[in-house]
């Protein structure tokens, strides 16, 4: 259990990572990137602080968009 809790942390870090490191080289706000995810403001801070974990979907755009 510990170990799946572990690579989740990860995961969820790497893709918080990416979308700080897009929103610099882009020069973004957190506004203007919700807005293009077409996620709230409030939900891209959770996943940003890794309060919350995104869901598959939110994975998807997320991926897309930045890559």
């Amino acid at each position: 259990m510990k170990r799946w809790r572990d690579l989740m942390e990860q995961e969820m870090s790497a893709i918080a990572e990416k979308i700080i490191g897009y929103q610099k080289k882009h020069n973004l706000t957190d506004t203007e990137l919700a807005l293009n995810l077409h996620i709230t403001v409030e939900r891209l801070h959770n996943i940003k602080s890794m309060e919350s974990q995104p869901t598959a979907e939110e994975t998807a755009k997320l991926t897309k968009f930045i890559n």
